[in-house]
């Protein structure tokens, strides 16, 4: 039996582009049974890589959710422009965990849909990124899937 192997069992990715956010004072819900809830709206920011660049619109926000002192989870809708004029948007969930070393682990899985036909290969492409808190916001570097 000679069967033709399509794809190895090798995870491969490229960069497809950095994100930073600004955001807005946390409102703050309070302890929930879910845990401590703080919604950070988004007010704007810009994003950039070797295939997408524009700005991100001041429409978002993260629906973060404390579990304890050093996990959060984060529930993320973000609403982009590129340069180009067309609409993408992003939701995404993941973790901010703070190590013992004062280091942290900021990782997610950003998911787009857009009707574009130029970025119709967002809507099928996984992607995770990897983040850094910076001074009002976010950063991201994200990493598409192949």
């Amino acid at each position: 039996m000679n069967k033709k192997i399509s794809q190895e069992n090798i995870l491969e990715y490229e960069f497809l582009c950095e994100l930073t956010s600004t955001l807005e004072k946390p409102i703050k819900v309070g302890e929930t049974p879910f845990g401590d809830r703080e919604i950070y709206p988004v007010s704007g920011g810009t994003f950039e890589g070797p295939k997408l660049k524009g700005k991100v619109l001041a429409n978002g926000g993260d629906w973060m959710l404390h579990l304890n002192a050093a996990t959060s989870k984060l529930d993320v809708r973000a609403t982009m422009e590129t340069e180009d004029g067309e609409i993408i948007y992003s939701y995404y969930e993941g973790f901010i965990h703070k190590n013992d070393d004062g280091s942290y682990y900021f990782r997610t899985n950003p998911i787009f849909q857009t009707g574009s036909k130029k970025y119709a290969w967002l809507n099928h492409t996984i992607t995770v990124g990897v983040g850094k808190l910076i001074k009002g916001g976010v950063s991201y570097k994200i990493y598409a899937i192949k």
